[in-house]
């Protein structure tokens, strides 16, 4: 099973390290599964930005990144080189070790607590 750490921009909020991950689920469902805050306005069908996140170790363990994700990636806040749309960050290994930093949800308009 997978094991995800989660960070976060807002240095009030705990590391979240998730293990016993299943592959086959994306970033956003796993941040659901562990309770891990992460907007997603448009319900996790590649339709906004919200769960912007950036990818900072495991890259290679997800799905690849598509016109369309890059394409909502553009209009993120802050979008970087390790930026990608946790809805579409599929797990694709058991093994895999992924590391993800989650963007101050404040920011967010919709943002919910």
């Amino acid at each position: 099973m997978a094991t995800i750490k989660f960070r976060f921009e807002d240095k009030s909020l705990p590391d979240v390290i998730a293990e016993n991950v299943e592959s086959d689920i994306s970033i956003l469902e796993a941040t659901e599964l562990y309770g891990v805050h992460l907007s997603h306005n448009c319900g996790g069908v590649c339709a906004c930005s919200t769960c912007h996140v950036y990818v900072m170790e495991g890259e290679d363990f997800l799905e690849e990144i598509s016109d369309k994700e890059e394409d909502f990636i553009d209009r993120a806040i802050n979008p970087r080189i390790e930026s990608r749309l946790g809805c579409q960050c599929v797990i694709l290994d058991d093994d895999a070790l992924i590391e993800v930093i989650i963007p101050d949800q404040s920011l967010i308009i919709g943002h919910e607590d």
